[in-house]
């Protein structure tokens, strides 16, 4: 491959130091050059048993890796007592691993029975152990590291490695579907305080409406227990009223008995069982009786006007005289012939004798139906006709004030439509709304 594209993956630097939360740094000191040399050996020998046996297999890890390549550097802390040879004559590895929250037990993780039994069980059997051979571990976090561990790595250094950590950590699928899990259970979370509150809302208005209704019930109920004791009181008074009428009644009747016996000239002393006798006659009627006889015999001699003669044929024909000032209905006590059986003598068929009878016969069984002569009238003076509906209330036509309408027909200049004291229609404005006299409204 001549432009080496195919290899530019394989090429790229390893992003191992930021690709791990936590690191583990073995740093391995010597007196001298010589000693260093041969002691890191050995000590770089059994690194891979304290990864593989003692860290990963005892500890809460879900992974470990150790970096290959050794720093010439010592990143051991400041306060190790150590000399200024040691210091030179060191190298560093460093162990990348991530924790297990899982099967952790507690907010700490221990290593340092670990780094313990790998001194005494493995670095143990270098010989000869000279002083001044020694392996320091530290533990940092990725943001912790030393910048000697991106120099040779990345362009830019540590500042690069952070900013391409980050671009690692959003593109990561499985932080993206924490992710919108977190956002969901958030949101799902959002919905159900909003639920809640709606319920508790429809339930305070529900409680603020039946303590509204329990008021007006009890608002109604004493209502209803004040006019009951009202009526209760207007009851007594009636009482007291009739009885006070009936007082007055006796007191009227005795004072026309007086005038009666004052009339007639007789001055007669009584006892008390004959006024009794005279007081129940009079309201029988029986001593009104020849007053009334006198009276009839007055207007009997006295002589009749024209009006008068109309109104005498018309109450003798059923039916009934009203003035403008009273809203009766002409005519409306005269008992109509068909309620009663009545049959016109014209409709009627011939039949045989003996049908005849036998039809006689039923017909004297029934009730004697009511028999009317036909009466025709002209009448001299000018009345005002109407027209009834059919539960005998006066149908209004209108005038020029007023145009009765069942519904809506549209505008019409200086009048209103409303229901008004004649009905619905149409009302002229500004107009004194004046019913007819010979109008019956109920």
């Amino acid at each position: 491959v001549e432009s080496g594209e195919m290899w530019k993956e394989l090429f790229e630097p390893s992003d191992f130091f930021i690709s791990y939360p936590h690191y583990l740094s073995m740093c391995i000191v010597g007196p001298s050059q010589s000693d260093a040399q041969s002691w890191a050996g050995f000590v770089v020998s059994r690194l891979r048993k304290l990864v593989s046996d003692q860290l990963g297999r005892s500890l809460p890890l879900k992974k470990i890796q150790l970096w290959p390549k050794e720093f010439s550097a010592c990143v051991a802390e400041r306060s190790a007592l150590l000399t200024h040879a040691q210091r030179a004559n060191s190298i560093t590895y460093f162990i990348g691993f991530r924790v297990d929250t899982l099967r952790m037990r507690g907010s700490e993780l221990d290593i340092e029975r670990q780094l313990q039994n790998f001194s005494k069980f493995e670095l143990s059997r270098f010989h000869p152990l000279t002083p001044g051979m020694d392996v320091l571990p530290k533990t940092f976090g990725v943001k912790e590291l030393p910048k000697v561990c991106f120099e040779d790595v990345y362009e830019g250094g540590k500042v690069a490695a952070m900013k391409r950590r980050r671009m690692l950590i959003e593109a990561d699928p499985k932080r993206i579907e924490a992710k919108n899990k977190k956002k969901l259970a958030k949101l799902k979370k959002k919905m159900e305080a909003m639920k809640r509150k709606k319920e508790e809302s429809k339930a305070s208005e529900e409680k603020v409406e039946a303590d509204m209704k329990e008021e007006v019930d009890a608002e109604a109920q004493e209502s209803r227990k004040r006019k009951r004791d009202g009526d209760d009181a207007n009851g007594e008074d009636d009482n007291l009223d009739a009885e006070k009428e009936e007082e007055e009644e006796a007191a009227l009747l005795e004072s026309a008995l007086d005038k009666i016996q004052d009339s007639a000239g007789v001055v007669q002393h009584k006892t008390r069982e004959e006024a009794e006798i005279d007081r129940q006659k009079l309201l029988a009627g029986e001593l009104l009786h020849d007053e009334d006889v006198e009276v009839k015999a007055e207007q009997q001699d006295r002589k009749l006007t024209r009006e008068e003669i109309e109104k005498e044929m018309l109450a003798s024909s059923g039916l009934v005289i009203v003035s403008d000032d009273e809203a009766t209905i002409v005519g409306g006590n005269k008992i109509l012939p068909w309620r009663y059986g009545y049959k016109n003598a014209a409709g009627v068929k011939k039949e045989e004798p003996d049908q005849k009878k036998e039809k006689e016969e039923q017909e004297e069984s029934k009730p004697t139906p009511l028999i009317t002569n036909r009466v025709a009238f002209k009448f001299k003076t000018k009345f005002d006709v109407v027209e009834l509906d059919e539960s005998g209330k006066v149908i209004d036509k209108g005038d020029d004030d007023f145009t009765p309408s069942l519904k809506w027909t549209g505008r019409k200049g200086g009048f209103e439509f409303k229901l008004g004291e004649r009905g619905l229609g149409y009302y002229r404005t500004g107009k004194k709304v004046v019913i007819p006299s010979n109008m019956a409204y109920s």
